[in-house]
């Protein structure tokens, strides 16, 4: 068997890189009106070179409507997937993801509180989600894990997972709860729940990019120590692992990542669950390969979702959320299964 490269080449830069881009643009051109790939090439150059643009309908849709859309969820799905095989290389857990741990939940439930109570910080639009949906994903992270290390110390997978469950469940009560004091913004609070990048803008793309490029940088540079951990603890302390503070290092960049994506697109599940076990299978267990394929595919995958919701009901469209949970229940399903067998 030939062996793969430690790390990744810029051949596969480019080949992941083509095939983001052309279903990038496949997103742009179809959807309820289909608009021809040329006519939407002219547009984007036309955009982008300063050139004078004639007013009529498609220069508005792929302008206004899908361009910054398809921004954010391939933003969104690269960010989402990039945490999900951080999570799983740092807990040594083949299931671990923001959806399966609870992390989303909890990043869910600070989002609706921001929204039903009115959180805002002066200047910044949708600072007081997104600061909120942050700060509960971590110390979602941190209840999950400190509760799973207390009931059992080995941190196994089935701890964690029904912790999650058990928590998620929790923060479905408590949000709930909160929907029923704030009914004037019930169709707001449920329709965002559900997960949706429906009117996203170039500014949520600004704010999702400046978060995948500081933490997904961050993540990226940690792909030696994730490997010393996919081994174990004790090995990564051998090798000279700063244990503690990549662990606290980690889980706040992915914090993040999971707080901000959660803030614009609401709750989208597992993507960081589907992506790393697919992009695996075609680069292998190193984090130096699989975290920026994981980033690649992410976006691949989260596109694909967003075209089906779009078209699947035509002129209905379907919150991308439930695509996503569609296909991950399956595969979650499948990968326990075979966890379970080893």
């Amino acid at each position: 068997m030939q062996k793969r490269p430690e790390h990744f080449r810029p051949i596969e830069y480019v080949v992941f890189g083509i095939v983001t881009l052309a279903v990038m643009c496949l997103c742009v051109c179809v959807g309820s009106v289909s608009i021809p790939l040329p006519e939407t090439l002219k547009v984007i150059w036309g955009a982008l070179t300063g050139q004078e643009l004639t007013s009529g309908l498609s220069n508005s849709i792929i302008l206004s409507v899908r361009l910054p859309r398809v921004f954010c969820v391939a933003l969104s799905g690269s960010a989402l997937s990039l945490a999900g095989a951080a999570m799983q290389g740092l807990l040594k857990n083949p299931l671990a993801d923001g959806s399966t741990l609870g992390v989303s939940s909890g990043a869910s439930l600070g989002a609706v509180l921001a929204i039903a109570l009115g959180i805002t910080i002066p200047g910044l639009p949708f600072s007081g989600t997104m600061v909120m949906a942050i700060l509960f994903a971590f110390l979602s992270l941190l209840v999950i894990l400190g509760l799973a290390y207390k009931l059992d110390y080995s941190l196994s997978t089935n701890t964690i997972i029904l912790i999650g469950v058990i928590y998620s469940m929790f923060m479905s009560s408590l949000m709930s709860i909160v929907i029923t004091f704030a009914a004037d913004k019930l169709q707001s609070i449920t329709f965002w729940t559900m997960g949706s990048l429906q009117n996203s803008s170039y500014k949520n793309a600004a704010i999702l990019l400046a978060a995948f490029v500081l933490c997904g940088g961050v993540l990226l540079l940690h792909a030696r120590e994730l490997n010393a951990f996919a081994v174990g603890e004790d090995n990564a302390r051998h090798v000279g692992v700063d244990v503690r503070r990549t662990k606290l290092t980690v889980l706040i960049m992915v914090s993040i990542l999971i707080g901000v994506c959660v803030s614009i697109g609401g709750t989208i599940s597992f993507v960081g669950l589907v992506t790393p076990h697919m992009v695996r299978m075609l680069v292998g267990p190193n984090h130096r390969r699989l975290l920026p394929a994981s980033a690649f595919g992410g976006a691949v995958f989260l596109l694909l979702a967003d075209l089906a919701a779009r078209i699947l009901l035509n002129p209905r469209e379907l919150p991308i959320g439930v695509v996503t949970s569609l296909v991950g229940a399956v595969v979650f399903v499948f990968v326990f299964y075979q966890t379970r067998k080893n």
